[in-house]
């Protein structure tokens, strides 16, 4: 209880800094709507052009307050560690400020910003948010089409339009902002048909086919839709220099979401709720969010996270807590994650080992050593002391190029590829599997092939503790198989810059990421994981890095997104897998969250539980869908 007030303390004290040090006035005005444009100059005597008619009354910021009152603010943890550098979503990367903008895949974060449809990770469907009703594709699908809800609103009081829509992604192309680059090379353009209907039109192959479809849906529920009058405005105060655009603080940023900026300083970040949002109309929410503020201290580390977490102090976290299930077991405090027992979430993401195909190891290049090394690994230690649990085991869900979630599960033939799949730990097996390689042991008992000694260098980042857990079980799998391995554990300023190489041959072993959900999986990920497009790449953050080239694989991957018949894309994944499992060019070692969630009900009750019957992510009530969590909150007692 000391420790709770403490932190309470310090938290006010934080905000009163805040007052003094936020920049500019208390009641800043918001700028004023754009005048509409005239179909034709006024003359001089002519009356002056009416105003737009405004569906709701303009956000106005309130005055900072010195204290945010505890039953009204919801607090979070795990997603900003260092103060930010403005709202603007549109140069996002350049903010540091990932409570309020985070455009990815399995969900936009949607407190401030909003994207037309929102992604359900549970269930892998979009559902609508400023689109009305279902998307719909024409028949070849070379375009597909949305219309924008017509009770959907900007916070200065002007009507969201299908020309909002157009125009984010012109001008993210026209100023290179990555949230729209990375969508250039499979949307051609996006039209306004008229102020609601949007048409996406599919960039198209030689021979007239949609190039992605599945990133085009992507798309939908990871890419902002920003006000085009405030770009505008942006462009106009830095003369059209996108560099600048992309830095700019964007005080005066024009949303369309539940909660506005508020204030941030070098120990908190504050939202505050919009009470004039759209949402609360019937064809959306039907109401406004339970909290009045959204905040995320700025704390010193995990530690302290996990502290103030505890006290009740934080409702939120997406900070990995080992053994997490200690605190309502042994410590009985009002903890809880979506499942009652391990491993207590959804796990959207793969942590993945790469052999590397450029290593002067000539071992590596056969298949027979690199599954070997593959079965003799224990993942079931991995998971107990990495994960603490929070994963399923390879037992309870067999390894493929699939995550855990039903959707992707259901993707390809479980029974053909049964045969491939191991559990691990299996040292007996694997050690056959290299004398079948010809890889004999030497004299000190470590293996030689084709008269190289089988010494490799595995690696993973330094202080990335879960990963460097994983790798030294890794390491201690090859001890008993008779193939030496040096862990290294470099920083990883250094270890970017390695891995994401196109040539490079110090780590033999290392470990990455995989893309976790979205529409576009499993065809992402496991392009991520295979394709021959990111060979010879340097500075690669795309995937394959160990370099491994199937012309098969990059075949069937050219095939699926072009595939409607639902009997024929699962035969074809199921191809992919049976591939990954014989060549293993690169082995998962857990499954992870995409986000980690827990939260404390001291405050704040209601949050998404599995079984609940809402079908609502444990994304901490930021990403995709699962912001309905907001909507659904209630305070204890």
């Amino acid at each position: 209880m000391k420790n709770k007030r403490l932190i309470a303390l310090i938290l006010a004290v934080l905000m009163l800094v805040a007052v003094v040090a936020a920049c500019g006035t208390p009641d800043d005005p918001t700028p004023e709507p754009l005048p509409a444009t005239p179909a034709d100059d006024p003359d001089p005597g002519d009356d002056p052009p009416d105003e737009p008619q405004l569906g709701r009354e303009p956000f106005v910021r309130p005055p900072i307050v010195t204290e945010l009152p505890r039953e009204e603010t919801l607090y979070f943890m795990g997603f900003n560690w260092g103060p930010p550098n403005g709202w603007n979503a549109f140069g996002e990367g350049n903010m540091n400020n990932p409570l309020v903008s985070e455009q990815v895949g399995r969900g936009a974060r949607l407190p401030v910003f909003e994207t037309p449809f929102m992604f359900n990770a549970l269930d892998g469907s979009l559902i609508p948010l400023l689109a009305e009703g279902p998307y719909t594709w024409n028949a070849d699908r070379t375009e597909l089409t949305y219309r924008i809800n017509p009770a959907a609103f900007w916070s200065d009081g002007t009507k969201v339009t299908a020309h909002d829509a157009a125009f984010t992604f012109e001008a993210g192309l026209r100023y290179n902002s990555g949230m729209a680059t990375q969508f250039a090379s499979v949307i051609d353009r996006i039209e306004a048909l008229d102020d609601e209907t949007v048409v996406i039109h599919a960039a198209l192959t030689a021979d007239g086919q949609p190039v992605n479809p599945m990133m085009i849906l992507t798309f939908l529920g990871q890419n902002y839709i920003l006000q085009k009058a405030w770009l505008e405005t942006l462009s106009e105060r830095h003369n059209g220099n996108g560099d600048e655009m992309l830095l700019d603080p964007a005080e005066d940023i024009v949303f369309s979401g539940p909660f506005a900026p508020f204030f941030f300083d070098d120990s908190i970040v504050v939202l505050i709720r919009d009470d004039g949002y759209w949402g609360q109309h019937p064809s959306m929410w039907g109401t406004l969010p339970a909290p009045r503020f959204l905040a995320h201290p700025l704390l010193e580390d995990n530690a302290a996270y996990t502290a103030a977490f505890m006290a009740g102090d934080i409702d939120v976290s997406q900070v990995f807590i080992p053994n997490i299930e200690d605190l309502w077991l042994e410590q009985d405090l009002p903890i809880s994650t979506f499942m009652e027992e391990a491993p207590f979430g959804i796990a959207l993401s793969l942590p993945t080992a790469f052999f590397n195909m450029n290593s002067e190891q000539e071992a590596i290049a056969n298949p027979l050593v690199r599954r070997a090394i593959a079965m003799a690994v224990n993942y079931d230690l991995i998971i107990a002391n990495a994960m603490t649990n929070q994963s399923p085991t390879f037992a309870e869900v067999p390894r493929s190029l699939m995550n855990p979630t039903a959707p992707e599960q259901a993707m390809f033939n479980h029974a053909e590829v049964a045969h491939l799949q191991w559990e691990g730990n299996d040292i007996d097996g694997a050690n056959a599997m290299l004398d079948e390689a010809g890889a004999a042991r030497g004299p000190d008992g470590v293996r030689v092939y084709n008269g190289q000694r089988m010494s490799l260098v595995v690696s993973a980042p330094f202080g990335w503790s879960d990963w460097e857990a994983a790798i030294e079980v890794v390491a201690a799998a090859g001890a008993a198989i008779g193939v030496e391995m040096t862990t290294y554990f470099p920083d990883w300023s250094v270890y970017q810059t390695v891995v994401t190489a196109a040539s490079q041959t110090e780590y033999d072993i290392f470990m990455m990421w995989t893309d976790d959900a979205s529409p576009a999986q499993p065809w992402s990920r496991i392009r991520n994981l295979m394709t021959a497009e990111f060979v010879g790449n340097d500075s690669n953050w795309s995937g394959n890095w160990g370099q491994y080239v199937n012309p098969r694989v990059d075949e069937l991957l050219a095939l699926i997104p072009l595939e409607t018949n639902e009997a024929a894309t699962r035969a074809l994944y199921t191809e992919l897998v049976e591939i990954y499992l014989t060549e293993v060019p690169s082995f998962t070692l857990m499954y992870r969250p995409g986000q980690f969630h827990a939260v404390n009900e001291s405050v704040w009750t209601g949050f998404t539980e599995d079984g609940d019957g809402r079908n609502v992510p444990p994304l901490n009530a930021v990403n995709g869908f699962a912001i309905a969590d907001l909507f659904n909150i209630r305070l204890v007692g």
